[in-house]
This record gives structure tokens, C-alpha cells and sequence, in this order.
């Protein structure tokens, strides 16, 4: 395997993950990014002192991550050091009316009691189910290539599926057992990184309020990047060579195989294999010819896209009081805010948003004596971003901010960048700008998402977040050695080299 070439487009978590686990099998491997850094969605920056995480800012599912270290005989502490945040984060309903949610579970169940009597019963057994499905979810069905509805076909499978909840709404679900808006508005917040209302996720992702709730939020010390940086450290080690500032712009093909790619700069690599880290859409619309293309524009089209998001940020020149490191705003309905990004997409009237502080846990990312914010506003993707609609934005959220924690904040701020839908396209060439990847609906679950191989060319394959396993993180490292370990197989069968 060591004369065998893969080029993998894309250093994010699966293009990375990918190309770690085919080299550590032998194979000669060529990660190329068409930034100066890598990590994708996750890279970093630094400006005026202050270091800003550009994406992912929750660290959930911690068995994900060390089970993708151990795979390795390494472990997370090997890259970097991991904090449980406590309290995980608070939600913020309205003035003077702020639930910090508590890393012990003990002390949730008392809050949920107080909130409504008997939820705490009712919280064992919503997470009893929700733990089966973290279990046959987390631990087996994200792992299926889901080449084939043959990969379901055994009967214990079968079972399970019923037992997931794939054809009841979370918001049926949710409703089964609490019946506080504020009990439910908390169970239903999981789901929102999933790229859909609970009215469209199937109940199987229950599954994301057990890794809140019993598995916790947790945050590597000095930022989400030291993730990415653990993973080159680790890809290198095992003979990963990255090439930066490396944009392929076309996919030569020969014979019903990927035999190059073409650089912007015009030179060519050469591959026996090929891996599309980078946007689906991109390389399957625009960087393959039409005759090798897996999908029509029209198919692309119809896709349900996760949100994109407008973000914020800022260096605010002194310390800031009632934030902690992650906080929801849901000072207004959801209702209208959903409608804006899923239904009539449009830029919403009121609406809700996140911040980030983690200066609040990690002195390393913000000058001594001041504040680091991430500010997002998730939206629709496809919008028109205009300069002029994101200082609108801005200031709405910012209003809002200052009124609910009872502080002055834009005149402290020392250091600001806006990021949105025109970034996404440039920076990562995002389906309609989107940030999250492909909404995991019913039915774009399993085989009837993108399929991670292509149709056409027998050696070329995709990985990420617009097909298996979907978006995120955690799916995204898993993504990387699905895809990885069918390269192996196919190899060793001799599909991956027949030609037509």
C-alpha cells in the first residue's frame, strides 16, 4: 500500500481524519487545503490579542474523540487538556431570568423539579430511551457506510430502528414528557445544531440530550483549535504530507477513475485514490465534469441545507459581567425565528442567538483584563449579505445583549469582524452559504443521504457533512474513518482499480 497514492481535498475534521487513518495503514497520503491553515470550519485567528475559534465551539460527545485518539494508542490529553464546564451553559428566557444548567445530574433533576414537579422522574426515563439510541446510534449505525439498505436487513437491526424513533417528531417526543415551555424549549435546543425544527428531527436524536445532559460540555484549554492541532500533530506522525494554499479547481478522470487533480496554480497531482473532503456540492457541481457528477443541480436544489450564520468577533476591552462561557438567548419565541430559516427564508424580525465567552474559562484567549465574544445569529442559508444588513444585525443582537445583562458593551469593543454567507461561499465554496452542512431530516438520514462514494469513478469518494454520518463535529471525525475503511475494503477487493 505504500506506492498507493490518495489525495484527500480538504483539511477539516473528516478530510483530516480520513487521510490519518489510510496513512496509518500504509498508504502514501496528500491532504490538500485550499486555505493557509487547516481545520476548515474550525480554523483560528488571531487579532489585537485575542485568539477566536472561527466555528465549533461545543465539545460534546467526548467518547467520540477519544475513542478517534485511541484508535491511534494516543489520547486526548496527549494534545490537549479537557475541562468540564460548569455550569455546561445558561439560557437566558428574559430579563432577570437566567437558568444556568448544571454539569451535575443530580443537581438538573432539582432544577427540572423546581421547574415542574415530577419532571425529574419524567428526565429518567426520556434519557433511558435516549441513552439506547446514544448507544445503537453513537456506537454502531453512525459507523454504517450506508451503501445499502442490505446494511439494515438483519432482524435485531430492524427492531432497533423501530426502537429509534425515526418516524416520531422530537417535538411529539419531547411533549410525551414534559409539558413546561421551559423544560421544553431546553430539551429541544440539541436538535437546532442538527439543521432542523424538533418538528422535522426525528425523535432518534434524543440521543443529543443524553451527551448534553449525562456526558456534558466540556472545552479544551486555549480553544477548539487545539483539536486541529492535535490532529495534524497526529496525521504527521503517521506520514500525512498537507499542502496549504492548494485550491483544486478540476478532477481529471480517465476510464471510470479520478487519475489527477488540477491545482489553481495549474500544476497537477497525480492519485490512485480520491477523497473529496471539501463542500459535496462544490466537487460534485463544479470540480468534476458533467458526464462523472454523482447528482444534478436540480437534486442539490431540493436538499434541506442546515442554517447559516452571521458571526461576530469582538475584543472587548474589559471584563463583562452574568455570561458564561456558552449562553442561548431565547428572550423571543423560536417560533418566528424557525419560520425565517426553514420555512419562508428571509432575514427574521427577532432573532435569537448565541454567545460565546470563553475568555470567561480561558484566560490564554483574550489579553489579560478583557472579554472574548462569539456572537452567532443562525439564518437562513441562500440569503443576500449585504455589509449594511450585518451591522443591522449587529445591533439588534447587541441591543438586546447589553439590556440583558445589564451592561454597556459596543462602546468597550476593541476589536470586531462580521462573518457570514459571502465568507462561507469564499472560504470553504458552502452550498448557498450554509455553515452546519445537511439538515438531518428524516429523509436525509442514513442511505438517503449523499452517497459517500462516486457512481461514476470507482475510486473516488466523499466524506463530511453532507453525507454520512451528517453534521458536526463528532460525525465529522467519524465520517473520515467510515469513509476510510471502505477505501481499505474496496482496495483490497480490487474495486477501487477497475476500470470500465
Amino acid at each position: 500500500m505504500e506506492n498507493t497514492r490518495v489525495v484527500v481535498i480538504g483539511a477539516g475534521f473528516a478530510g483530516i481524519s480520513a487521510a490519518t487513518h489510510l496513512s496509518q495503514q500504509g498508504y502514501q497520503v496528500i491532504l490538500l487545503e485550499k486555505n493557509s491553515t487547516p481545520g476548515g470550519r474550525a480554523r483560528k485567528f488571531e487579532a489585537e490579542g485575542f485568539t477566536f475559534d472561527m466555528g465549533p465551539s461545543w465539545y460534546w460527545m467526548p467518547d467520540v474523540f477519544d475513542a478517534y485518539f485511541s484508535h491511534f494508542g494516543k489520547q486526548t490529553k496527549d494534545y490537549y487538556d479537557l475541562i468540564r464546564l460548569d455550569p455546561s451553559y445558561t439560557v437566558i428566557f428574559g430579563e432577570d431570568d437566567f437558568l444556568d444548567i448544571p454539569a451535575s445530574l443530580a443537581a438538573f433533576k432539582k432544577m427540572l423539579n423546581e421547574i415542574e414537579p415530577g419532571s425529574d422522574e419524567a428526565l429518567d426515563r426520556f434519557l433511558s430511551q435516549a441513552a439506547y439510541k446514544y448507544e445503537v446510534g453513537i456506537k454502531d449505525f453512525v459507523y454504517r457506510p450506508n451503501r445499502s439498505i442490505k446494511e439494515y436487513a438483519q432482524l435485531s437491526l430492524l427492531k432497533d430502528v423501530i426502537k429509534l424513533d425515526l418516524l416520531q417528531s422530537m417535538s411529539k417526543h419531547v411533549r410525551k414528557f414534559f409539558k413546561s415551555d421551559k423544560i421544553i424549549r431546553l430539551m429541544e435546543f440539541p436538535v437546532l445544531f442538527l439543521g432542523q425544527t424538533a418538528e422535522k428531527i426525528p425523535a432518534l436524536y434524543s440521543m443529543m440530550n443524553y451527551a448534553d445532559i449525562a456526558l456534558g460540555t466540556w472545552y479544551p484549554m486555549g480553544g477548539m483549535y487545539k483539536i486541529i492541532d492535535g490532529m495534524v500533530a497526529l496525521a504527521k506522525e503517521h506520514g500525512v504530507e498537507f499542502k496549504y494554499n492548494a485550491e483544486v479547481d478540476h478532477i481529471m478522470t480517465e476510464k471510470g477513475r479520478a487519475t489527477a487533480v488540477r491545482l489553481k496554480d495549474g500544476s497537477t497531482i497525480s492519485c490512485d485514490i480520491l477523497i473529496a473532503g471539501a463542500d459535496y456540492q462544490h466537487v460534485d457541481s463544479t470540480l468534476l465534469s458533467a458526464e462523472d457528477r454523482n447528482y444534478s443541480a436540480a437534486y442539490w436544489d431540493k436538499r434541506t441545507m442546515a442554517p447559516s450564520s452571521l458571526l461576530f468577533y469582538l475584543g472587548i476591552d474589559k471584563k463583562l459581567n452574568n455570561l458564561r462561557h456558552h449562553n442561548l438567548f431565547f428572550d423571543e419565541p423560536l417560533g418566528p425565528h424557525a419560520d425565517a430559516i426553514y420555512e419562508n427564508p428571509r432575514w427574521p424580525e427577532k432573532p435569537l442567538f448565541y454567545v460565546c465567552a470563553p475568555s470567561v474559562t480561558d484566560d490564554a484567549v483574550a489579553p489579560e483584563g478583557k472579554e472574548n465574544l462569539f456572537v452567532l445569529i443562525p439564518l437562513a442559508p441562500g440569503l443576500e449579505d449585504t455589509e449594511a444588513m450585518r451591522e443591522k444585525y449587529f445591533h439588534i443582537v447587541m441591543e438586546r445583549l447589553e439590556k440583558l445583562t445589564k451592561q454597556d458593551i459596543r462602546k468597550h469593543i476593541a476589536y470586531k469582524r462580521a462573518y457570514a454567507h459571502n465568507d462561507f461561499k469564499a472560504d470553504y465554496h458552502a452550498f448557498k452559504g450554509n455553515a452546519y452542512g445537511l439538515a438531518n431530516t428524516l429523509k436525509q438520514t442514513a442511505i438517503l443521504k449523499p452517497s459517500l462514494v462516486n457512481k461514476k469513478l470507482k475510486n473516488m469518494y466523499y466524506t463530511g457533512q453532507l453525507t454520512v454520518p451528517g453534521p458536526g463535529v463528532p460525525p465529522s471525525l467519524i465520517s473520515g474513518q467510515v469513509v476510510a475503511t471502505e477505501v481499505i475494503k474496496d482496495h483490497k477487493s480490487g474495486v477501487a482499480f477497475k476500470t470500465e
